[in-house]
């Protein structure tokens, strides 16, 4: 059954300023005048409302409950082509830097990575279709679980979760013993795979293309799945539960994160110059209808 959908949709995003530890290069971005987030603007209270959200709701239960809603795919059928146009009518409110709909950012994303690394089609993939689960905005989902940085649930929150983890106070799972401790529900170095990541965008759009037998190489898999994942990759937090494999991407992570966050700019893109090239690589690794 397919909700009609709005015709443009504003999706309040996480901002670097509010995360307590990021990379020297990303700093001297936000010091170049880049995604300064700094103004005092509606945004700021938009940010902080939503992680309050999204802090205080995304529970273990909450967990289980969205992929038990989510991952039936029963919303809709459309091909990936079609999934990117919709997102003609999301833009991301929180962002400074720019007014344009977020299906400028996959193009652009993609294209940045293509110019650096013109050979690995994996990750021009990737940035192209990485946002792509926040289409779940369309179909009625809360912003707090849509967007923004995620975290595991079923544990105790890492200090360099965005706004710190006392941001959690008013979390139930905190008071409840089986999740508030460092290693809660799970054992060490189990590895992401095997932890309850917080509901949003990446986890939705990496089941999706896995429950459709997608050929979608397990490298841009796993970017799609933790790109978000930002005390990870940009401050190593959780540590103490990532495996082997979580370690030998977490260099992939990283160059991703650069693209991700600075491909923006005024420049758009020409996407029908550039849009066969995408079909091309949409046709070899994820072809045709998909359940959404």
């Amino acid at each position: 059954m397919t909700t009609s959908e709005p015709a443009q949709v504003y999706l309040p995003d996480p901002s670097l300023i509010y995360r307590p530890d990021i990379d020297n290069d990303e700093i001297m971005v936000v010091k170049d005048g880049y995604r300064d987030f700094t103004k005092s603007d509606k945004t700021g209270d938009i940010v902080r409302e939503t992680y309050h959200k999204m802090h205080t709701h995304q529970t273990v239960d909450w967990g289980k409950q969205q992929r038990e809603k989510w991952l039936k795919l029963d919303h809709a059928e459309f091909t990936i082509m079609e999934a990117v146009d919709k997102l003609i009518g999301i833009i991301d409110e929180s962002d400074p830097d720019v007014t344009f709909p977020n299906i400028y950012h996959a193009y652009q994303t993609a294209e940045q990575i293509r110019a650096k690394w013109p050979d690995k089609e994996w990750l021009h993939l990737c940035g192209f279709i990485h946002d792509l689960g926040k289409i779940m905005i369309l179909y009625g989902q809360p912003q707090w679980s849509t967007v923004g940085d995620t975290f595991i649930v079923g544990c105790a929150p890492e200090d360099s979760v965005v706004f710190g983890a006392d941001s959690f106070s008013d979390n139930p799972d905190m008071s409840d013993p089986r999740y508030n401790t460092k290693y809660g529900m799970y054992e060490p170095n189990c590895g992401f795979d095997n932890c309850l990541m917080s509901w949003g965008h990446d986890e939705y759009l990496y089941n999706v293309l896995t429950a459709n037998q997608t050929d979608v190489p397990e490298e841009t898999l796993y970017i799609i799945r933790y790109h978000s994942f930002y005390p990870w990759h940009a401050t190593c937090a959780y540590k103490h539960l990532a495996s082997d494999k979580d370690q030998n991407m977490l260099k992939w992570l990283k160059e991703f994160r650069l693209f991700d966050l600075y491909s923006k700019v005024e420049v758009l893109p020409d996407i029908e110059n550039v849009k066969g090239y995408y079909q091309g690589l949409v046709d070899k690794y994820c072809p045709g209808k998909l359940k959404w």
